[in-house]
């Protein structure tokens, strides 16, 4: 859902001149730098751990669990400080709550709906804590719903949806701002493989369709591999990059793209990746020893 902060959390850049220019577009979304976080319980969760973010990318961060993937998608969002280091916003103007303009939405890894409400008032919420009546934005909501497949579950409450369409309100709330940017925290890892697939499909679409920046979070070297225009695969805690692979294909993601050779061999050399990431050495022939 849409992220509120009642003051800055971060370091961040001068802003811009005010005009969104193409040449302002060309500049990253986002850039970490040298970003470490450690916890009150002495817990160092990221060490020096840069990132940037290209305008429209689809970009998963792949990594063991406890490895920081989580902090560094909520470091970014503002919803946590950073110990040392900065985030910076080059190609948007920055608000007075240190953030970039235009919405971050965040897609935890729970629905988090409200169970009292329907589908229509869970992604009304957003829209009603800008003071936005569900008559005025009715259109909207419908029109969002659709891109999701829910068009005709409106009235409905959660309790009567399965966790995949549960999911769906989720991300349907979270793109009712039209946001600038749509953070991922491994929303369907608790789904079955199926309604999975079926969602990665959705989130592909709609990203093409809305031109919208991605960052995906994923322990799933398959989902990674399906998804992503880039990987970064993250070193076990204290989490930074290990490495960083942009992914082009020139066969469309779907069914066939699941049992190509590409495919297979993207998820081989991803494999490896994490698997020296998090400490398994190979040998030259992709072997663990």
């Amino acid at each position: 859902m849409p992220i509120h902060h009642p003051r800055p959390f971060m370091t961040v850049s001068a802003a811009p001149q005010p005009s969104a220019s193409t040449e302002q577009r060309k500049r990253p979304l986002v850039v970490m730098r040298s970003v470490s976080k450690m916890f009150s319980s002495g817990t160092l969760a990221l060490s020096g751990m840069s990132l940037t973010v290209e305008n429209g990318e689809f970009v998963s961060l792949l990594g063991p669990s406890g490895c920081g993937k989580s902090t560094a998608l909520r470091i970014i969002a503002g919803l946590g400080d950073v110990s040392a280091g900065s985030i910076d916003w080059p190609s948007s103007r920055i608000n007075a709550k240190g953030l970039p303009e235009g919405d971050i939405s965040f897609v935890f890894q729970e629905p988090t709906l409200m169970p009292w409400q329907t589908v229509f008032g869970n992604v009304h919420l957003p829209l009603k804590l800008r003071g936005i009546s569900k008559h005025a934005a009715r259109d909207d909501i419908i029109a969002t719903l659709a891109t999701v497949g829910l068009k005709d579950f409106a009235d409905a409450y959660p309790r009567e949806l399965s966790g995949g369409m549960r999911m769906r309100v989720s991300i349907a709330r979270a793109l009712i701002t039209r946001p600038k940017l749509l953070l991922m925290d491994e929303p369907f890892a608790a789904l079955d493989e199926i309604t999975r697939q079926k969602l990665n499909d959705d989130v592909l679409r709609l990203w093409k369709e809305t031109g919208i920046t991605v960052i995906f979070v994923t322990h799933s070297v398959f989902e990674s591999a399906y998804l992503s225009n880039r990987i970064v695969v993250m070193k076990a805690r204290p989490g930074r990059v290990h490495a960083d692979f942009p992914l082009v294909t020139s066969l469309e993601r779907g069914p066939n793209y699941r049992t190509s050779e590409e495919y297979r061999a993207t998820c081989e050399k991803v494999s490896h990746s994490l698997l020296e990431a998090i400490g398994f050495p190979l040998d030259g022939h992709g072997e663990i020893h």
